[in-house]
């Protein structure tokens, strides 16, 4: 019979999975083409396979090709989804945005967290992800009202959607981290909606080795009144509707062993009587049987449950060992002992192999008194081949003085049949052997009857043998329970990273570094942590801490390329050449092709003073990434010491395009109209430079200069001081206030912010060179002629200015701060 069609197109499905899972793309788009070739049908899944296979290799023009046709339509979710994101590649912002609002209206408001696992995944992507792709599309195309939309509508139906928070405090929107991470009852839902069945891997181990009880139910349960191997005692069975206890399953690997004993039954079944009734007990080691109870009305109560014990291995000559039987009389008994003794040449050798079972135990051993005890044999009062007595044969089951009645060779052979054979559930007489066993050995059957007389069969009731409980496996509550208190802390700890993140993007330096030191000691010494810390250290200008952050990051991931722009020019300010060189080196030969290498290897130029090689560094990293702002504005900063004002605008303005909160370009337009004597569009770059980030000391110095220099000195030492709470250490800053402070001739304010300034930077000439103007003004004549030397010799020259300076001492000329211009 030949295959369906549908089968094969599964078996292909399952090869795609296969190869997409363990990252042979080249196997998986070879199969998906053969999917494609089988099914053709625009609706199947082929064309989303086909094209996903592509996008993984890299091939978003194929990917966009094959997907456009079913996912612009939005007839097909996934493929609309896998077409969405190769226009985001190539830039078709608009098409892939129209496709996914399409298809949107067949995706449910769910989310398929908990759907994916090692061995699952959901076969649509859910609503985040569907927002989230959308959020990033229409960021690209400029729309920033709907990008913010889709991205908060993304984190509301999944929590987890770090690139959509990320977006957000990128884009600068007002985000509260707490309202973003918190459980919500669609997340809850759809992780622990797959608990009851397993998901959880601590209930995936237990699963695998413990049964549920209705494993066992469905598994485990045979009616007594069916036996597929032609059981020859089918005819002493009652009918199926009778009461029953049914029996327990047989492992797969004891069919052929249980097949050999019904054989050696099949040989037996003359000797059983019309009113006799066998039963068997399997030797599973999983469960033990339940002895059936038939005809009874009453129920025994039952006994505590027996431990369950391994079953030892069986060899293969010993498996031809029948099941054990009771019976009345001992002729037949006797003469079937004597056919089984040659059947188990090994038993007698062998007495270990079935020890888990009951009837691996010898036949004196398993006689015990009423106490307990074990019965001690005695030799045999006949000759061996001697005949039994009929004494003997009456009283086989009846105590433990019976056995030693029997022949010599009556007992080795009995002794070899019960240490062969299986463990079998027995009908049992008050006060006899077989009751003392069931009590001394495995303790759960009980004599019915305290008298010592004899029990016929038929009037003896049956004592249920109970399996062993299987464990409990752990309800769902106590699993919900967990996963939920799994997310609560996966969440408080997004908390953490969000309030850094988003106070680092609002340029909150120091609030984002009391959140990420808040995070436990693993995660702080992450790459990605350490970049975080060491950046915000740097927005700060500490650049001396910030380098040592990244020196650490170095070490933890010596491969790691993001944010190495910012280590270089960290390098640079603080005019390290060697090692700037050696990390433009190490970037270049571990990724040619990277941005950050590139922004590297210029920054090394630049500081050599080589504006020229530097420039084709920076226009190389932009060529490899256009969206990449920072290498557009160090562009920028090259034309600007190359003096060429013109390119180094558009270089800016191709960093602002690239990103729209990129500060730094502002301010380097900010610089360039100061530069140009334009000071009104100065100050608006600055303003707008100073809107992004409101903590940077420098844009808000740099805003009081092009005030300064439109002689508004009060609104500019405003700036000033702002600028000095800003960054207490900065000395350049605190210098334009004092500077601002002396113009406007509050000398006290001056003197105490020149001391400071003195300490901070002693081997400063333009420091000791204020000092003398200072003294001068207060006409403390030694002081200034002491300042005015120490800048001399600080900054030869400049000699002549100060020169001037100290032979004008006798003059009352106005202030003049020509050298500190």
């Amino acid at each position: 019979m030949p295959p369906t069609s549908s089968a094969i197109a599964g078996q292909l499905r399952h090869i795609i999975y296969y190869h997409l899972d363990n990252l042979s793309y080249d196997n998986a788009l070879f199969f998906a083409e053969r999917l494609a070739a089988h099914d053709p049908h625009p609706r199947s899944d082929s064309s989303y396979l086909l094209a996903l296979c592509h996008f993984r290799l890299g091939d978003y023009h194929s990917a966009y090709e094959i997907s456009k046709a079913v996912g612009y339509r939005g007839a097909n979710l996934s493929c609309a989804y896998i077409f969405a994101q190769s226009c985001l590649e190539l830039g078709q912002y608009k098409d892939g945005i129209l496709a996914l609002e399409k298809s949107r209206s067949s995706c449910s408001r769910k989310t398929s967290v908990g759907k994916h696992s090692a061995t699952s995944r959901a076969q649509h992507p859910d609503a985040a992800s569907i927002s989230c792709l959308l959020g990033k599309l229409y960021r690209a195309y400029n729309d920033k009202t709907k990008a913010i939309y889709n991205f908060e509508e993304a984190l509301k139906i999944n929590p987890f959607m770090w690139d959509a928070f990320t977006a957000l405090c990128d884009m600068g929107a007002k985000v509260i981290t707490a309202n973003n991470f918190k459980l919500n009852d669609t997340l809850l839902e759809s992780v622990t909606a797959e608990v009851p069945n397993g998901v959880l891997s601590e209930q995936k181990e237990s699963s695998a080795t413990i049964p549920t009880e209705s494993q066992l139910k469905k598994t485990s349960i045979r009616p007594m009144g069916f036996d597929a191997t032609g059981d020859p005692f089918e005819s002493q069975r009652p009918a199926a509707g009778s009461e029953m206890l049914l029996g327990a399953n047989f492992l797969s690997g004891e069919n052929d062993f249980m097949s050999r004993i019904n054989a050696a039954r099949s040989r037996m079944n003359t000797a059983t009587e019309p009113g006799l009734e066998s039963v068997e007990t399997p030797t599973s080691n999983h469960t033990d049987s339940n002895i059936p109870r038939i005809n009874y009305p009453a129920e025994p109560p039952q006994a505590p449950a027996r431990k369950t014990r391994n079953v030892q291995p069986i060899e293969s000559n010993l498996t031809d060992v029948p099941s054990k039987m009771g019976y009345r009389t001992g002729t037949r008994r006797a003469q079937k002992l004597q056919d089984r003794s040659q059947e188990d040449p090994l038993s007698e050798s062998n007495p270990t192999l079935l020890r888990p079972t009951a009837s691996g135990v010898s036949g004196t051993e398993r006689k015990r008194t009423v106490s307990g005890h074990p019965v001690q044999p005695r030799p045999p009062s006949e000759e061996p081949g001697a005949p039994q007595r009929r004494s003997a044969r009456l009283n086989m089951f009846r105590g433990a003085n019976a056995k030693a009645n029997t022949g010599a060779s009556t007992v080795g052979a009995s002794r070899e049949l019960k240490k062969a054979r299986p463990q079998v559930s027995r009908i049992v007489r008050p006060n006899s052997s077989g009751s003392n066993v069931g009590r001394a050995v495995s303790g759960n059957r009980k004599p019915l009857e305290e008298n010592g007389m004899d029990v016929d069969h038929a009037e003896a009731p049956r004592v249920k043998e109970l399996h062993p409980q299987p464990p409990v496996v752990r309800p769902a509550e106590p699993e919900s329970a967990k996963v939920e208190e799994a997310l609560k802390y996966l969440l408080e700890l997004l908390k953490k990273f969000g309030s850094g993140y988003f106070a680092l993007s609002q340029y909150r330096c120091a609030e984002a570094l009391a959140s990420y030191i808040s995070l436990p000691r693993a995660h702080q010494d992450t790459p990605w942590v350490l970049s975080q810390m060491g950046r915000a250290y740097y927005e700060q200008a500490e650049y001396a801490e910030a380098e040592k952050y990244y020196r650490r990051l170095r070490i933890k991931a010596p491969t790691r390329l993001e944010d190495m722009e910012v280590y270089s020019t960290i390098l640079w300010f603080l005019k390290r050449e060697t090692d700037l060189s050696f990390l433009a080196h190490e970037l270049v030969d571990l990724s040619w092709h990277s941005p950050q290498a590139w922004c590297a290897l210029g920054n090394a130029w630049s500081l050599a003073r080589d504006h020229e090689q530097a420039l084709r560094c920076f226009k190389r990293a932009t060529q490899l990434n256009p969206k990449f702002a920072y290498a557009f504005t160090l562009q920028g900063h090259e034309h600007v010491s190359n003096e060429e004002y013109e390119k180094a605008l558009t270089a800016y303005r191709q960093a602002i395009s690239a990103d729209r909160r990129h500060y730094n370009a502002y301010y380097g337009i900010g610089k360039v109209y100061e530069k140009l004597g334009n000071y009104d569009k100065a100050y608006i770059h600055f303003h707008s430079a100073s809107v992004i980030n409101p903590t940077n000391a420098v844009l808000i110095c740099c805003i009081g200069n092009v005030l300064e220099k439109q002689r508004q000195i009060v609104k500019a030492l405003q700036y000033f001081t702002k600028a000095t709470q800003l960054a207490p250490h900065a000395a350049q800053t605190r210098y334009k206030k004092a500077r601002a402070l002396l113009a406007l001739n509050q000398l006290d304010e001056a003197q105490k912010e020149l001391e400071i300034l003195k300490t901070l930077a002693p081997d400063e000439a333009t420091v000791h060179f204020l000092l003398g103007k200072l003294y001068k003004t207060l006409n403390d004549k030694g002081s200034a002629v002491r300042h005015f030397t120490i800048a001399l010799n600080l900054d030869p020259k400049a000699s002549q200015q100060i020169k001037e300076a100290i032979e004008s001492l006798e003059d009352d000329d106005s202030f003049d701060d020509s050298m500190m211009a």
